[in-house]
């Protein structure tokens, strides 16, 4: 009963949660803002770079402003008073990532990035924030967008063949998941297209994404590479593929992923998408997942549907890593003294935003684990690549083992709360979803 009291609030109008009307500000197409993030661990900086016009607006009419206080960054479009927020969207960067290895503080890099909207019909104010160490945003850049600017460029998207695998209907009504090949020849395509499809039924098959599949939209983009695989530079294997995936990111043998950007949102444009995974064709295991940015898998070791899962936890929901004895590259990626904006994890800053209302009053909390706890919701020590202060919602969870346990059920009501938000005739409500 209260699931449906949930998804009656949905329904309200917009105006109750002060979204703004689609057509009096954007027409249907795309708005990209290419720019550069530089720095190191203590400082980043923001370089513009580009602008073009892309023809497939996925995204919603009607949820244009994100309820959640997610994400590490966040772009912002308010309209030419620049005082209204019509437009907002969170996101991760491997950027991010990078400034917390030793590496970041001994070095500078820069990493390409990519920002998409719909169409301004006139002058707005576009708007970075970066999320500070004290879990709150500041302004990081801004500048005005003007849809007349003759430097945005209206060329046509890259020519590559587009198959529709599965069909949820209009993308205005439907979540659009937009699959990169990656690492296949054009000879290899017709695996691609078959390794596509068996990533969509296993995403299908996991709760709460079982209840949806009639709303998704899944694309094939096939993008050709001259090489099969993906390169592997501890083992001085390189290969030319389409968007220049690897493994050992940061030093990790296991983390994979591509920091060209730039070509991802040039394949994807090929089709109108909300989120986009990366299918690497390859035996080895391995993945990445970043939030709203892109995650990745490759398809065929024996592990790739439970590391498909988990990478599109990241990329599709902002769930946050469980696990904390496995080797990482990263260093205090959690400031114990603040709560994580990820839904399933927490520092007890305030777990009173998290899932602190789904532990029964007979559940010990800190909870320990002992086997009578293994599918109990409560707080269990150790997560986000901390064994100590940082707690998860349930003993092991996808997010945090590749054992037979799918999501736990803090992240299974983060995932609907995402469909839900990216079903576009549905309205987000502020809030998370314990009631379900």
């Amino acid at each position: 009963m209260r699931t449906i009291i949930i998804f009656i609030l949905f329904g309200v109008t917009a105006n109750l949660f002060g979204q703004p009307g689609f057509d009096k500000y954007f027409t249907d197409k795309v708005l990209r803002f290419d720019f550069m993030l530089a720095g190191n661990s203590r400082k980043t900086l923001v370089y513009p770079v580009a602008m073009k016009e892309e023809p497939f607006w996925a995204g919603s009419n009607i949820n244009l402003i994100n309820p959640f206080n997610s994400g590490n960054f966040k772009y912002e479009l308010f309209d030419s008073t620049g005082n209204t927020l019509i437009y907002s969207r969170p996101f991760c960067t491997l950027f991010q990532e990078w400034q917390t290895t030793d590496e970041a503080k001994a070095t500078d890099r820069s990493f390409y990035e990519v920002a998409t909207m719909p169409y301004p019909k006139y002058k707005v104010r576009f708007m970075l924030s970066i999320r500070e160490h004290d879990g709150k945003f500041s302004r990081l850049y801004e500048t005005i967008i003007d849809p007349a600017d003759h430097f945005i460029r209206k060329e046509n998207p890259i020519k590559v063949h587009t198959a529709k695998i599965y069909s949820g209907g209009d993308p205005h009504t439907s979540v659009d998941l937009a699959f990169i090949a990656e690492g296949y020849k054009a000879e290899e395509m017709g695996k691609f297209r078959e390794d596509v499809k068996k990533m969509a039924d296993i995403l299908f098959a996991e709760a709460p994404y079982s209840n949806y599949k009639d709303k998704f939209n899944i694309w094939a983009v096939e993008s050709i590479s001259q090489d099969s695989g993906t390169d592997i530079p501890g083992e001085k294997i390189y290969v030319n593929t389409a968007v220049n995936s690897s493994f050992y990111t940061f030093g990790l043998d296991r983390y994979l992923t591509t920091q060209d950007i730039k070509t991802v949102n040039d394949f994807a444009a090929a089709v109108p998408h909300d989120n986009i995974i990366v299918l690497i064709n390859s035996t080895r295991y391995g993945g990445g997942g970043v939030y709203n940015y892109y995650s990745g898998t490759t398809t065929d070791h024996q592990l790739s549907p439970k590391v498909f899962i988990h990478e599109f936890g990241h990329g599709f929901a902002g769930l946050a890593d469980e696990y904390y004895s496995s080797a990482v590259a990263y260093d205090e990626f959690y400031p114990l003294n603040v709560e994580p904006w990820e839904p399933n994890i927490t520092t007890m800053v305030n777990f009173e935003s998290k899932w602190k209302k789904m532990i029964a009053k007979d559940t010990p909390v800190p909870t320990p684990p002992e086997e009578k706890y293994s599918n109990v919701t409560g707080l269990f020590e150790g997560g986000g690549y901390s064994a100590k202060g940082i707690f998860r919602p349930e003993m092991d969870c996808r997010m945090k083992s590749n054992g037979e346990k799918g999501y736990c059920s803090v992240c299974r009501n983060a995932r609907r709360r995402d469909v839900a938000c990216n079903v576009k005739q549905l309205i987000c409500a502020v809030g998370t979803l314990h009631a379900m």
